[in-house]
């Protein structure tokens, strides 16, 4: 099996702001592992969030690539499994190229046999929830102009973290009265504040408010979900499984992200442990084309919220593969994970 990647320009559609950073344009890495004839494929989010950068993610790949020629063996398959779990055991703060490796092996079985990647997971691609759409913060013209946009869209999910989210969330529901709304505040509030600004907050009608708190703030994630003013769902607080196990009491529900966890497999072994605490599960993105989110998208049955639009905040999307509209993510029926080329 050979391992070669190469660098992918994508550009927002408009500058993407959360109460932690900027987005514009960025890169990713588009990642193959070929073996028989058949090429498989995933990407690579490194992410600064998680001290990821395209050259630390390059740096993992040339690590690997001298490995890949014995991964499918005499059994011409590859373990994925036992790959991974080395890999993570490696190279664990290095998720997002693990995550690319692990999408591009799960795609090479799906091509090998011929299914898509949810079917040899044995899941139901045809059941998942809707994906919300991010509207990112902003001045109160530019609010309303991107909510009009969006109007097609049935869930709204609003950055927040600024004096003027009250302004914003008045704005929006004045444009969508009936559109479902989740706040993101990344981090931005201490539990103390939270606790004051999500009251007047939820006057708006808002479904969950995702990682108010910083992530090492366990204390205060559990504070938020006492006062059971919305449910409250842990992202930056919750990369690994053993993140779900210390978040058992603390949170309603995890964010989950392949290039933050480490990729399809990581992110099945977290959702089976979160229902076994009764916690909910979204499944998330970076701001990626649709190779990412494909990935994500293939175990879209298996949440209760899909936040599932890093290709769509994208000026231009370099593959195709992920169809649906009004919030509908829709995986292709051809084999792996369904992407080509734009």
């Amino acid at each position: 099996m050979k391992l070669t990647w190469q660098r992918i320009p994508l550009k927002a559609a408009s500058a993407f702001r959360t109460a932690k950073a900027v987005r514009t344009d960025r890169e990713t890495l588009w990642v193959r592992l070929k073996h028989g004839g058949i090429e498989g494929w995933g990407e690579a989010v490194p992410m600064d969030t998680y001290h990821q950068t395209l050259a630390s993610a390059e740096a993992t790949l040339e690590a690997i690539a001298s490995e890949t020629k014995s991964w499918c063996g005499s059994a011409e398959l590859p373990p994925i499994e036992p790959i991974t779990r080395d890999l993570l055991r490696r190279f664990d703060d290095q998720r997002a190229t693990v995550a690319a490796i692990d999408g591009a092996l799960h795609d090479w079985v799906g091509k090998r046999f011929g299914v898509p990647v949810a079917r040899w997971l044995g899941l139901d691609p045809a059941a998942p929830p809707r994906s919300s759409y991010t509207i990112g913060i902003d001045d109160p013209a530019s609010i309303a102009a991107k909510t009009r946009a969006a109007r097609s869209h049935p869930i709204l999910k609003i950055k927040v973290g600024t004096p003027h989210d009250e302004e914003t969330l008045s704005i929006i529901r004045e444009i969508a009265p009936y559109c479902a709304i989740r706040l993101d505040a990344n981090m931005a509030w201490s539990a103390e504040e939270a606790l004051d600004r999500l009251p007047r907050l939820a006057r708006y009608g808002i479904e969950l408010v995702e990682q108010p708190v910083a992530a090492g703030d366990i204390a205060g994630l559990r504070t938020l979900k006492d006062a059971a003013i919305c449910p409250v769902v842990a992202d930056e607080s919750c990369v690994r499984p053993e993140d779900v196990i210390k978040l058992e009491s603390c949170v309603d529900g995890i964010n989950i992200k392949l290039s933050k966890c480490g990729g399809i497999r990581e992110a099945l072994k977290m959702i089976h442990i979160a229902r076994g605490f009764g916690l909910k599960i979204m499944l998330g993105c970076m701001i990626e084309s649709s190779l990412g989110i494909a990935a994500a998208a293939h175990l879209g049955s298996l949440a209760d919220w899909l936040d599932l639009d890093g290709h769509l905040l994208l000026a231009e999307d370099p593959f195709t593969g992920i169809g649906g509209h009004e919030g509908r993510i829709l995986i292709s029926e051809k084999p792996g994970l369904g992407v080509v080329p734009a």
